[in-house]
């Protein structure tokens, strides 16, 4: 019985031997080619080094939003299925902050990068570039950010100032899981690896 457990375990142990030396040989699949890549690569950081070209009007925003936004997150902005996107402004300290695009959030390129890889929500990255402006227009006018008559792209992105951007802070601790913070952790200034943006 020992015995044909010993060459039970050696057959096993040939046998996964073999596949280890297989591995990476099935054939299944192809390498993606730098443009497959590009195309999944649209992540767009607080920075926005990685905005696109391309431009839309506040106006453009509102109709755009009306058809494919609307439904989700309200004829207003006021939530509905998905969240409010506007309103909140001075409820973050509150018992019932209410966390908006225009109240919470703490840059326009947040914004353009969820619209963009995430909405709407039944076809999510069907928007082109323009649209995704466009709508990133009208909802920081729709939070007072911005004037009806702005026409965005990467640049106006960039100079927007989120009214809650000096809300956060970078947890840049070396080790979080030794070193947690309990009390007054926003007292001392942390260094921040989010580049700066301009004022």
């Amino acid at each position: 019985m020992a015995a044909s457990k010993g060459a039970l375990a050696s057959a096993i142990g040939a046998w996964m031997l073999a596949m280890t030396a297989q591995a990476g040989s099935y054939g299944i699949g192809t390498r993606p080619t730098d443009a497959q890549i590009a195309a999944w690569n649209i992540d767009v950081a607080p920075d926005g080094k990685s905005l696109p070209p391309g431009s839309g009007t506040v106006a453009q925003g509102r109709a755009l939003y009306d058809l494919q936004c609307s439904a989700c997150h309200g004829s207003d902005l006021q939530g509905g299925m998905g969240p409010a996107l506007a309103g909140g402004k001075g409820t973050l300290a509150s018992d019932k902050p209410l966390k908006t695009v225009g109240s919470y959030w703490p840059y326009a390129t947040t914004l353009f990068d969820y619209i963009r890889r995430t909405m709407p929500l039944q076809a999510p990255q069907s928007l082109s570039a323009d649209e995704v402006y466009a709508l990133v227009g009208y909802i920081l006018f729709r939070n007072d950010i911005l004037s009806a008559d702005t026409t965005v792209d990467s640049a106006q992105v960039l100079k927007v100032r989120m009214p809650n951007r000096d809300g956060f802070y970078l947890d840049d601790r070396p080790d979080t899981k030794n070193s947690p913070c309990y009390s007054k952790c926003l007292a001392a200034p942390r260094a921040s690896a989010i580049p700066e943006l301009p004022p």
